[in-house]
């Protein structure tokens, strides 16, 4: 069942492809692979998990909470 409606679904693209490559962006050139270290791998998660939510329009904690961002149609 699909709770996430289309402007939501675009803030999700957005925000998930912004944190997915904020901490890459931010490494310093001194072999830093990835910056903020654990925190670093936690945003990424974090925009995987926004990414996964636009892709299948459907949001766990949305259900959880009774939210409902898309029409009744689909």
């Amino acid at each position: 069942m699909k709770n996430v409606g289309g402007i939501d679904r675009v803030v999700r693209i957005v925000a998930g492809l912004v944190l997915l490559v904020l901490p890459f962006v931010m490494a310093r050139p001194d072999n830093t692979f990835i910056a903020f270290g654990v925190y670093g791998w936690l945003i990424v998660a974090a925009g995987v998990v926004m990414l996964a939510t636009a892709a299948f329009r459907f949001c766990p904690l949305y259900r959880l909470l009774g939210i409902r961002t898309c029409s009744l149609r689909g």
